[in-house]
C-alpha cells in the first residue's frame, strides 16, 4: 500500500562522538525498533525498515535540525544534517550545531540534551500480524527522511550516540579480531518524565484516568504501561457491545489529486511567505522545491524521471501533467487573495454586496411601505391595499489581465518574485474596485449617475439630498444634512426618517472633520459638541474634489449604493494554464464586477467651500 504522510520517531544519544572544533555529533538515528501507534482499526506497532532500498535520503543536503519539530521561524533551526549513512541495519546521522545556539551545544557536550527525533514521510507500508502475540505490525518498507529534531523524551531505546567506528572490511583469510564491547553511557530518565509519557499514552487512547493513576502509583515503566494499555484496548474490542472508539489521529493522505494540489500550493506559498502558518496536511510538503514537486507530479502520472535534467523535468511536468500548473495556480490565488483582502475599498463600507446570476441587466425592485391599517367594521370586511414600487437596473462586466511565470523562474525556484507578482494582482483588483465606486459617485460632474426618474443622484429640488450652497463641514452644515435625510420620503410619499451614520470626506479636510466629530468633556452647555460620537468618519483619498463631502446611511438598513459579483466568483479569480506565448505558466486574473446607486434617499452631498 502507498501512502503519503509524516511521522516522528524519538531516540537518545550521549556526547561521546562530539567534535568540538567542527561542532558536529554523530548519532544512531534509528534502529528500526517498533513504536506503538493507532489508526481507525486500533493500536499497532510501527517498525521502519532500515536499508538502502527502504530509506530515501535524497533530501539530506541542507536538511535542518529543529527544536522539537517546530517550523514556525528561522530561530527554530538549531543546526544542519551533514551526513547520513546506513551501516549494519542502523541509520547513522551526523549533524552540525549552529554557532547561534551555543547553549544547545554546551548541553549536548555535557550530556544534558541527549534525545533526538526524526521526522519521516511514509511512502509505502505492509501490515502484518505477529503470530506469537497476535499484535498488528506495520512495516514501513519505504520512507523519506525529512528532518531531525532535538526533543525531550525518547521512544527508540536502541538509538544512541555513535561511540565506536565500524570495523574495516577484512578478507576472509585474515579475520579481524572482534572489537572490545563498550557499553553506552546509561540513560537517565526521571520518574517525572516516565509519568508524563504514561499520561500522554492514556490521553491518546482514551484510557480511564483511574487506570493511568494506578500505573503511575505502582511505578510502572513506559513499556509496562504500553503493554497494559494494549491489553485493555484488545479486551474492549472483543466485547459484544461496542466500546467507545479510542482517540486516534487521522493520517492525512495526499493520494487524492485535488488534496495534493491544495497542500502543495500552500507549501509553496509558505516558502514564499514565511509568516504563513502551514496546516498539518501541508507540512510533509514544506521542504519540497519546485523541482521536487515537478518530479512528484511526473511520478504520480507514471512518467519516469530517470536521467532528466532539472530543466527537462520542469518542462515535462508543465507539458504532460495537470497537477504541476495547478499547484502554481493555488499558490497564485493565495498570494492574490491576501493582498486583495488587505486593501479593501473605502466605499464598500457604504455599500451593500449582492450577487448576479449572469451578465444580463440586473433589475432591482424597490417596494414602498405597507399600506396604512384601517379599522375593520362590525361586519368584518377588510379592504384591499397596494404597495407602490420602483425599479432600477445595472449589469456586471468582466475585467482582467494575464501575466506569465517564465520557465527560467520555475527552474530557479524563484517563488518570492512569483508571490509578489500575484500579490500585486490582488492589490490591483482592490484598487480597481475602489476607483470604480469613486468614479460612479463622482460621475455627472459630481452630481452622481442618472437615476430612474431622469435626475442625477444628488439633486436639490427633486431628491432633496444636495445642499443648496456649498460649505465646509460644521455644526450648521451637518445639522442641515441630517435634517434633509430625516425628511426624506419613500416612494409612497410617507416619511422614512433616514438616519445618517457615515461622514465621507476627501483627505484634504480629514483633520478639520475629525475635530468636528471628536467627543469632548464640556465644562458648560455652550461647549457641548452635538455630533461627538454620532458619526463614523471615512476618508477616501481618491475623491477628486478637495471640498465635496457626503453623509450616508447604514447600507444594512436602507438601500443606496450596491455592488455585485458573478455568483460563485466573488472577488478576483485566478486561472492558470501552461503558456503558449510564454514558455512557462500563464496566470490570468479575472474580476466580474458591477455597481450602481439603486436609491438616492440614503445619501446627501455638500459641494463644500
Amino acid at each position: 500500500m502507498t501512502v503519503h504522510d509524516r511521522r516522528t520517531r524519538a531516540l537518545t544519544f550521549a556526547p561521546q562522538s562530539v567534535d568540538d572544533k567542527e561542532r558536529t555529533v554523530e548519532l544512531v538515528a534509528s534502529t528500526g525498533e517498533g513504536v506503538l501507534r493507532a489508526d481507525l482499526d486500533g493500536p499497532f506497532i510501527e517498525r521502519p525498515v532500515i536499508s538502502k532500498d527502504s530509506v530515501d535520503t535524497s533530501r539530506v543536503d541542507g536538511m535542518p535540525v529543529l527544536d522539537s519539530h517546530r517550523q514556525d521561524g528561522l530561530d527554530r533551526i538549531i543546526g544542519v544534517v551533514r551526513q547520513v549513512r546506513i551501516e549494519a541495519g542502523l541509520l547513522i546521522v551526523k549533524v552540525q550545531i549552529s554557532e547561534r545556539h551555543e547553549a544547545y551545544w554546551r548541553d549536548i557536550k555535557a550530556g544534558i540534551i541527549r534525545n533526538v527525533s526524526i521526522g519521516y514521510g511514509v511512502v509505502r507500508y505492509e501490515d502484518q500480524v505477529d503470530q506469537a502475540t497476535g499484535q498488528r505490525v506495520r512495516l514501513i518498507t519505504q520512507w523519506t527522511l525529512m528532518e531531525v529534531s532535538l526533543v525531550a523524551v525518547p521512544a527508540d531505546s536502541g538509538a544512541k550516540i555513535r561511540n565506536l567506528p565500524m570495523p574495516l572490511e577484512q578478507t576472509p583469510t585474515t579475520p579481524a579480531p572482534a572489537p572490545p564491547v563498550i557499553q553506552p553511557a546509561p540513560q537517565t530518565v526521571t520518574r517525572a518524565a516516565i509519568n508524563q509519557e504514561i499520561r500522554a499514552l492514556g490521553q491518546s487512547f482514551d484510557i480511564e484516568e483511574s487506570m493511568v493513576n494506578d500505573l503511575i502509583d505502582r511505578g510502572a515503566s513506559v513499556d509496562e504501561a504500553r503493554a497494559a494499555i494494549i491489553d485493555t484496548l484488545q479486551k474492549k474490542s472483543q466485547r459484544t457491545t461496542p466500546a467507545p472508539a479510542p482517540r486516534v489521529t487521522l493520517i492525512s493522505s495526499n493520494d487524492n489529486p485535488a488534496d495534493f494540489v491544495t497542500r502543495a500550493g500552500e507549501a509553496l506559498f509558505a516558502r514564499a511567505v514565511p509568516s504563513h502558518k502551514l496546516s498539518e496536511p501541508a507540512r510533509p510538503l514544506a521542504s519540497m522545491t519546485t523541482l521536487d514537486l515537478a518530479r512528484e507530479c511526473l511520478q504520480r502520472s507514471q512518467i519516469s524521471v530517470i536521467g532528466l535534467s532539472p530543466a527537462d523535468t520542469i518542462t515535462r511536468a508543465l507539458n504532460t501533467t495537470s497537477d504541476f500548473p495547478a499547484i502554481f495556480g493555488n499558490t497564485a490565488n493565495r498570494s492574490m487573495r491576501g493582498a486583495y483582502e488587505a486593501a479593501p475599498a473605502v466605499l464598500k463600507s457604504l455599500a451593500r454586496q449582492t450577487t448576479a446570476k449572469d451578465f444580463r441587466e440586473k433589475t432591482k425592485i424597490q417596494l414602498g411601505g405597507a399600506p396604512m391599517l384601517e379599522k375593520v367594521g362590525e361586519a368584518g370586511e377588510y379592504k384591499y391595499g397596494t404597495m407602490p414600487e420602483a425599479s432600477s437596473s445595472y449589469r456586471i462586466d468582466t475585467f482582467g489581465k494575464i501575466i506569465g511565470l517564465s520557465r527560467q523562474a520555475i527552474v530557479n525556484d524563484d517563488l518570492g518574485a512569483f508571490a509578489d507578482l500575484n500579490a500585486k494582482f490582488g492589490q490591483a483588483a482592490a484598487e480597481f474596485e475602489a476607483q470604480f465606486l469613486v468614479s460612479l459617485l463622482e460621475s455627472g460632474s459630481g452630481n452622481g449617475p442618472t437615476m430612474s426618474d431622469g435626475n442625477p443622484l444628488f439633486h436639490t429640488a427633486s431628491h432633496g439630498n444636495k445642499a443648496a450652497s456649498g460649505a465646509a463641514p460644521g455644526e450648521n452644515t451637518l445639522s442641515a444634512g441630517r435634517l434633509a435625510m430625516r425628511k426624506q420620503k419613500g416612494i409612497d410619499g410617507r416619511a422614512i426618517n433616514v438616519a445618517p451614520r457615515y461622514v465621507l470626506v476627501p483627505a484634504d479636510i480629514e483633520t478639520a472633520t475629525e475635530k468636528l466629530l471628536a467627543t469632548i468633556q464640556p465644562t458648560k452647555s455652550s461647549d457641548v459638541n452635538p455630533f461627538g460620537g454620532k458619526f463614523e468618519l471615512l476618508v477616501e483619498a481618491r475623491l477628486s474634489s478637495a471640498t465635496r463631502w457626503y453623509l450616508a446611511g447604514d447600507p444594512a438598513l436602507i438601500e443606496g449604493l450596491e455592488y455585485s459579483y458573478l455568483q460563485g466568483e466573488e472577488g478576483p479569480q485566478i486561472v492558470t494554464r501552461v503558456g503558449f506565448d510564454v514558455d512557462g505558466v500563464e496566470t490570468k486574473c479575472r474580476l466580474d464586477f458591477g455597481a450602481a446607486f439603486v436609491d438616492w434617499r440614503s445619501w446627501y452631498m455638500n459641494a463644500g467651500a
